[in-house]
């Protein structure tokens, strides 16, 4: 084995054992990566939640939120149709009004579905014809659901259609029959959030965007009583099926939620963080349990400390403000400080030169110097905080989050899911565009005079 001169490896085995490293570093992380991964693979049962996967689930909710549905139902115990949009009370049509695509005759109705699908009631009895299968037939009896297939019995039947004894269901692309012991419900889906601005029982229902200007400028009042802009208004705002005045409050509540909790914290955070820099605390035990303070406050996360303040004061959006107060007490003790900690000595050495008091040295030695990077985080936190608190909302009952929740528990109406997170994503970029422009307008220096 070749040595050199002192004892030692040659250039040889050192550029040898170099290599050897980089070989196994080369091979060898990717081998513990890809193990990582096929441990991930088994253990969260990746390829089981494949299987369980249903696409027509996920394609039925995707169509739900940008789209409504109207049931026509026959109920057998009161022996008679209901036509309501969602199937909620507040959406349906008063008696002999009905939808376009539905005609009422002397037996029951008919409902014209598009692309040849139609559905005729006459009485309990319901006839779909359905193109390229034929006609079925169906009715709700107290023995379980009488059925009458074009050909082939009730197991023959292709996977569009779900029969048993007691129930019938037929999904096309057109609609969907439901037929029950007790009921037979139809259902429609058209593009569209339905009602959205005016509901049924509204004079300005229905009508198109033009009509609704030579309304609004017209002196013929359709409510006594009210101007048309102020009775559109009135009926927009009132709207008991999207309930927008309750949205609107939902949203300041929300942005209210991160305003009350972001500021102050920013407000406690800061007296306390001069207690927990070095260079502004003499006394050594104080600086360090300050700084656990910090740690444990902003160690427990927000929605923790949501379900804790929420046992202890009741839910609402004050209980949210606190929580979100309690977890950037703590970030921004730990910021303040850290800022506070890098501040040019020299500038406040100078306002002392001149015989001003600690209050006074603090007060435009060092305020000075950390209120751009102060406020830039505070905005930023402000930002991140208007998102976190539609969460936390969820939780303390109150913001437009509760409504999400709402919403998405009712598993019926996911065009208000809808409709809530765009009103979400425009809070967020409003936030954004604002907290951007404040940070132009007091942190970014004005060189324009210069």
């Amino acid at each position: 084995m070749t040595m050199t001169v002192d004892g030692g490896p040659s250039l040889k085995q050192q550029a040898s054992h170099l290599f050897k490293r980089k070989r196994l570093l080369n091979f060898g992380l990717p081998a513990v990566i890809l193990a990582y991964f096929v441990y991930i693979f088994i253990t969260f049962d990746i390829a089981g939640l494949a299987q369980r996967a249903s696409l027509e689930n996920a394609r039925t909710l995707v169509a739900d939120s940008y789209s409504y549905k109207t049931h026509v139902t026959y109920d057998d115990r009161a022996g008679g149709f209901e036509i309501a949009i969602e199937g909620e009370r507040k959406g349906t049509y008063p008696e002999g009004e009905t939808p376009d695509w539905v005609t009422l005759t002397e037996t029951g109705l008919i409902a014209d579905l598009g692309q040849g699908y139609e559905v005729v009631y006459e009485g309990a009895r319901v006839f779909f014809d359905i193109p390229g299968y034929g006609m079925l037939e169906a009715e709700p009896s107290r023995q379980g659901v009488d059925m009458v297939f074009p050909s082939g019995g009730m197991e023959d039947q292709p996977d569009w259609i779900n029969a048993s004894k007691n129930r019938l269901s037929v999904t096309t692309d057109a609609g969907r029959l439901t037929v029950t012991r007790t009921r037979a419900e139809l259902f429609k889906y058209q593009l569209g959030w339905e009602l959205f601005f005016f509901t049924l029982e509204s004079p300005f229902h229905g009508k198109s965007f033009g009509e609704l200007v030579s309304l609004a400028m017209s002196g013929d009042r359709l409510v006594e009583g009210n101007s048309n802009a102020a009775a559109m208004w009135h009926d927009f705002w009132n709207n008991a099926m999207w309930r927008h005045a309750e949205v609107a409050w939902a949203i300041f509540e929300t942005m209210l939620m991160a305003f009350l909790g972001t500021f102050g914290a920013a407000i406690v955070a800061l007296p306390l963080a001069f207690l927990a820099a070095r260079n502004f605390t003499p006394v050594k035990a104080l600086m360090f349990g300050v700084r656990r303070v910090f740690d444990f406050v902003r160690g427990v996360d927000a929605l923790i400390w949501t379900i804790v303040l929420a046992r202890a004061f009741g839910p609402g959006p004050m209980t949210g403000a606190l929580a979100i107060l309690l977890t950037d007490t703590g970030t921004f003790g730990k910021l303040f400080s850290e800022t506070l900690e890098n501040v040019d000595d020299k500038q406040i050495e100078g306002i002392q030169s001149t015989g001003a008091k600690p209050l006074q040295r603090y007060r435009f030695g060092v305020i000075p110097q950390i209120t751009p990077v102060l406020l830039s985080q505070l905005l930023y936190y402000l930002e991140s905080n208007t998102r976190s608190a539609t969460i936390i909302g969820a939780i303390t009952g109150g913001g437009i989050g509760l409504l999400l929740t709402q919403a998405i528990i009712t598993q019926k109406d996911w065009e208000e899911v809808s409709y809530y997170i765009v009103l979400i994503v425009l809070m967020v970029m409003l936030m954004d565009t604002i907290s951007g422009w404040l940070r132009k307008r007091l942190i970014t220096s004005d060189d324009s005079g210069v």
